[in-house]
């Protein structure tokens, strides 16, 4: 945890200046910023099964445009 005591006469904007200077300097925002849309790694078995289902529904979409069931103007 970050902390920053205020010094005799300092002013709230000083104070302010060297809590945002120190919050840079420990990269802590940064490493927060990182984290905040960290995607778990999937395994190969669920990315092969993930193509093979885009494909079916990719085919499938295809077949019901040809065939005239869907409108391919979406």
């Amino acid at each position: 945890m970050l902390e920053v005591k205020r010094k005799d006469k300092e002013s709230f904007e000083g104070l302010f200046r060297r809590f945002n200077k120190k919050l840079q300097q420990s990269r802590i925002l940064i490493r927060n910023k990182e984290n905040r849309f960290y995607i778990k790694p999937e395994s190969e078995n669920k990315k092969k099964e993930n193509a093979l289902s885009r494909i079916k529904n990719r085919e499938e979409r295809e077949y019901l445009m040809k065939i005239g069931k869907i409108d391919f103007r979406k």
